[in-house]
């Protein structure tokens, strides 16, 4: 859970700055949205099996072109 301090001489956009800045480190906001729906077991296993598919894909172009020089 994002916690913030503010003292009593720091302005609240700061605060509220710093606060953001946490809960997008920890990933609250990414967590909430991927559990914001119920999501079949089949489907978050097809989705990581295309996003793996994708990142190959991405290496095996990187190479590629690597090679053509």
């Amino acid at each position: 859970m994002a916690y913030v301090r503010v003292d009593d001489n720091e302005p609240l956009e700061k605060a509220i700055k710093k606060f953001k800045r946490m809960v997008e480190k920890e990933g609250i906001i990414r967590e909430w949205k991927k559990r914001e729906y119920y999501e079949k077991p089949s489907t978050i296993e097809n989705r990581k099996k295309k996003a793996m598919q994708r990142k190959q894909m991405k290496k095996v172009r990187k190479m590629h072109s690597m090679k053509s020089y």
